[in-house]
């Protein structure tokens, strides 16, 4: 009753109100609007049942959800410091904008990072540096079973698809990756236009709905495949087992979003909503992985073809090791993607709890393809929060050949972290399929801003590893990166993991992989 009479109070005040601007000077008109929505608002408060808040403190309560809704910009634009924003922070942010703009990326007066901080990390500097290269050297990425090779950028566009991006950040990344001569992986959402129109070079992600080469039912179509695949835009085929920022998880398009642009790239019907799965329906085990990624070689006249994973158990990665030997096949590269990699949209608890960090992940694989013989056969592509020359060096010390970058390129083209890409309303117009607000993303101006990124940031790789006296990447390795383990301990990468040597595993594994590898079945994903 008492909750009933507050509400009668406020319509009472709101009538009242209404009625004393009638009668007296026309000055109480201004006051008359504003009184009458508050007295309205707070009824309508006290009367909902879905926010407490709002039931306990009619009007003020609206005030916690303003300040929730802006919180993340008052706290990247005034709270956090320089250096500890996440996911990325303001540094980093800041030398992606300037070199994509063309500015000089340098600071005053030195480093803010608290260098006596467990797990701080330096790449070690040479007393004999040597000239910076002049040419950006290539990875060369093509196995002995394949026929068309690839030379790789130390540095490329990581898998985004068309509908998580606007379709000008797509042609923008493309053409910037074509004005640099870098690759441009496509993402798993189809082969689109806007992919092929610039004329970039293309790494081209299947996923488990195998958008672009799938049937009416969802398999995978060789017909469809072999077809697109002969494009000459299209350098490399990735398969894509899992996702850095979400290993393990399918997910579905709402037949709402699926327009008549997305039904065609993918291959679905329009209108209806897709579903895709968490697993691959054309293989079960690792023996039939490695057959597959033989099979997909052969129906792109050998072009290269690989797999792009976030590692988890390193028994499940040794079966696929042995399953390679077994059958005498092995994929032209693997690309590891760190549980640190982003994403349009995740589950919170899989973003932050499943999958190894690229550090761990790198490690397991190229340990693993270097203990079983393989590794001189496969080229290891990193990615997972690269967006510097110094990330860069750090992942090649570590066994990757080359590295690849998905967010700090969106930077490039106009991202500002706003974190809305799952909500359609990017700021910048990114991620999204507004037409509206993707057409303040401009073609001419973002992709020359890549392009610029992305030869600034390796020149910046080249610098450094100048510095460390390292003419080649192949003279990269993990003695030359250390970590602080406590006040007076710096420990290098060589000492703190157990890295194989070549083909160990086939000899006499070691005790700390020997479970893992008697373990490991190629007819079988099964975990220790």
């Amino acid at each position: 009753m008492k909750r009933f009479a507050t509400v009668g109070l406020l319509v009472v005040c709101a009538v009242g109100s209404v009625l004393l601007a009638l009668l007296t000077s026309p000055w109480w008109w201004i006051a008359a609007g504003p009184c009458l929505v508050v007295a309205l608002t707070g009824a309508h408060d006290l009367a909902q049942r879905r926010h407490s808040v709002l039931r306990n403190y009619p009007v003020l309560g609206h005030l916690r959800f303003l300040m929730e809704t802006v919180r993340p910009e008052l706290q990247q634009y005034f709270v956090e410091r320089n250096y500890d924003g996440r996911p990325y922070d303001r540094d980093t942010r800041s030398i992606v904008y300037e070199r994509a703009k063309g500015v000089d990326a340098e600071e005053p007066f030195g480093s803010e990072r608290d260098m006596q901080e467990r797990g701080y990390e330096f790449l070690v500097p040479s007393m004999a540096p040597v000239d910076v290269a002049d040419t950006p050297p290539r990875v060369r990425v093509g196995g002995p079973d394949c026929t068309e090779p690839y030379d790789m950028a130390l540095l490329n566009v990581s898998a985004m698809s068309f509908g998580s991006l606007s379709s000008n950040a797509v042609v923008a990344l493309n053409k910037g990756a074509a004005g640099g001569g870098f690759a441009h992986d496509t993402g798993e959402g189809g082969l689109s236009d806007h992919h092929l129109r610039p004329g970039g070079d293309l790494v081209w992600e299947i996923g488990t709905g195998y958008f672009g080469c799938r049937t009416r039912d969802g398999d995978f179509d060789e017909r469809q495949f072999a077809e697109k695949a002969a494009h000459p835009s299209v350098r490399c085929i990735s398969l894509k087992l899992s996702q850095g920022a979400k290993p393990g998880i399918g997910g579905v398009l709402p037949g709402r979003k699926v327009n008549a642009e997305i039904a065609s790239v993918r291959g679905v019907p329009e209108g209806e909503s897709v579903v895709s799965p968490p697993y691959h329906r054309v293989f079960s085990t690792p023996r039939e992985l490695v057959r597959f990624l033989a099979r997909m070689r052969e129906l792109a006249n050998g072009k290269p073809v690989g797999f792009k994973l976030c590692p988890g158990s390193r028994t499940q990665f040794l079966a696929v090791c042995k399953a390679m030997a077994a059958e005498g096949v092995t994929p032209d590269f693997i690309v590891v993607d760190g549980a640190e990699g982003g994403t349009g949209a995740a589950p919170l608890e899989f973003a932050d709890h499943l999958g190894m960090p690229l550090t761990e992940g790198l490690f397991t694989v190229h340990s693993a393809l270097t203990g079983a013989g393989l590794r001189d056969r496969i080229r290891i592509g990193a990615s997972g929060k690269v967006a510097t020359g110094s990330d860069i060096v750090k992942r090649l010390a570590m066994g990757a050949d080359y590295t690849n970058a998905a967010r700090a390129m969106m930077f490039a083209v106009g991202c500002i972290q706003a974190q809305r890409c799952h909500t359609n309303h990017c700021p910048t117009g990114v991620t999204t399929q507004d037409a509206r607000r993707a057409r303040a993303l401009d073609v001419a101006d973002k992709s020359a801003r890549v392009t610029r990124y992305q030869q600034a940031t390796v020149h910046s790789a080249l610098q450094i590893m100048a510095a460390m006296g390292v003419r080649d990447t192949g003279e990269l390795g993990p003695h030359l990166l250390r970590r602080r383990e406590d006040h007076g301990t710096f420990r290098s990468y060589a000492e703190l993991y157990a890295w194989l040597a070549p083909g160990e595993l086939l000899a006499e594994p070691p005790g700390s992989w020997a479970a893992d590898w008697a373990a490991a079945n190629p007819d079988s994903f099964a975990m220790r």
